[in-house]
């Protein structure tokens, strides 16, 4: 009846602030790597499913000490910057951009050193812990689909764009798509190359609509890019209203907001994400939320280039956005979305007590800001699989066997009946990677510490 069956203790969010206990339960993966059932120790088929699926070898029972956590959602990488990840960080945006970044991606039309990085990053993100993966490529369409490629090989799902960025004005001449006609051409294949590939991958993997931002990118490419999105029903991505520049730039071309410019190109839509969206206004909010646009929350990257901190509690509470996780690596120095769920609720916390401490104390901050560690688990996990309009990103029937097994051995877990809701907490706060035992993706191990192995395994 199943593939197999897993046996463990297991967390989950139900909804944005509460998080579900799965206490030594039995976990029944159809064949297809979907939770077909889950089954808890007080119903009476549990012993009968346990004596079935251990004669049949079909079991797999976790050891004390470990613990499963849906696998993360990363809402918004730059694949090509994982080479230059932890560096140049001082700097504006801007410049940030063209002195160390252009230069970089420019760099992947050399499909070597593309398949070089690429298969390092994607690698390290399983390793912690992340699942499913929106990626930004480069302008490069060879390169991009070998992203895709890789991501397919390795397991991970993954989400891919092809970069547009054709304003001859604002991109680099050695670092730009040649023309807006061929943006849109080379766009189109790769959503063609894409959708090919996804019909031999099980846990899928998609092609990505993505102009940069409004700054590169031409009205006649925006608008060529809305088409393409519509007529092959993908995702779309880009970056909206991420700092004072970008933001203060797109109000200067249309005379109105990032938001309501590309809702105007038919960029906003059920299947976009948008990146960092520090600067909303209200009317941007109620639009993201009217067109079912996600917004791709990057903690640790808004403290180095956001200007603002990106107010995540009125989103997903006033506003009813879907909001998940980004690590916008290199924006964001880490790969770890358990390190950006640390710091989202950080940010929040920040965000409603203010910083500058000769602002007196009711106007320093911005009050019911702050958001909770069971909202922030929230956002890495379900969050991102609503954003993503996917079944993803929870432990219920189903949705993809999509986890990691966290084992707590090194964590400061001193009373043998320690609350379940504790040990929760104690993970989210100081699990690393090394505490990371295994990685599944559709069903199918994709890691295995202990083993020392890293692949697909069935």
């Amino acid at each position: 009846m199943f593939k197999y069956v897993i046996k463990g203790t297991a967390f989950s969010s139900v909804d944005q602030k509460n998080v579900k206990v799965f206490e030594n339960s039995l976990f029944c993966i159809s064949d297809s790597g979907i939770i077909a059932k889950i089954v808890s120790s007080d119903e009476k088929e549990y012993s009968e499913i346990i004596h079935e699926y251990s004669h049949k070898n079909k079991l797999k029972v976790l050891t004390h000490g470990q613990y499963i956590l849906p696998g993360f959602i990363d809402l918004h990488i730059h694949a090509p910057q994982w080479a230059q990840a932890g560096t140049a960080l001082d700097l504006p945006l801007y410049e940030w951009l063209n002195a160390y970044t252009f230069p970089l991606e420019a760099k992947f039309s050399d499909e070597q050193f593309a398949e070089k990085v690429y298969g390092s990053l994607v690698d390290q993100l399983i390793k912690n812990g992340t699942t499913t993966a929106l990626y930004f490529a480069t302008v490069h369409r060879k390169a991009s689909v070998r992203l895709a490629e890789i991501c397919s090989k390795k397991g991970q799902r993954g989400l891919v764009g092809k970069v547009v960025m054709d304003d001859q004005e604002q991109n680099p001449a050695y670092y730009r798509d040649l023309s807006s006609e061929s943006a849109i051409q080379e766009t189109e294949l790769f959503i063609k190359d894409v959708l090919v590939l996804n019909e031999t991958t099980p846990q899928g993997v998609y092609p990505v609509v993505t102009p940069r931002f409004i700054p590169s990118c031409s009205d006649e490419s925006l608008r060529g890019l809305g088409e393409l999105a519509a007529k092959y029903d993908v995702h779309i991505q880009s970056h909206c209203s991420e700092s004072d520049w970008a933001h203060s730039f797109v109000k200067e071309r249309f005379g109105k907001s990032d938001a309501f410019a590309l809702n105007d190109f038919g960029l906003l839509t059920e299947k976009a994400v948008m990146a960092h969206c520090g600067f909303l206004s209200d009317e941007d909010m109620t639009l993201f939320a009217e067109k079912g646009t996600a917004v791709a929350h990057c903690p640790i990257s808004n403290a180095y280039f956001g200007n603002a901190v990106t107010p995540v509690a009125k989103l997903l509470h006033e506003y009813r956005v879907e909001v998940g996780l980004g690590s916008d690596i290199s924006g964001g120095f880490s790969p770890s979305l358990f390190d950006n769920i640390r710091q989202a609720v950080i940010s929040s916390r920040m965000l409603e007590d203010g910083v500058d401490k000769d602002c007196c104390s009711q106007k320093r901050g911005v009050p019911n800001s702050s958001i909770t560690l069971n909202e922030a688990f929230f956002l890495a996990t379900a969050g991102g699989g609503e954003s993503l309009s996917l079944p993803i990103g929870k432990l219920a029937p189903d949705y993809a066997w999509d986890i990691q097994i966290i084992d707590t051995k090194e964590l400061p877990i001193f009373e043998k009946e320690e609350p379940l809701m504790d040990i929760f907490q104690k993970i989210l706060y100081l699990a690393r990677p090394e505490n990371i035992e295994e990685v599944w993706i559709q069903g199918r191990n994709v890691y295995n510490k202990t083993m020392g192995k890293q692949g697909v395994e069935d």
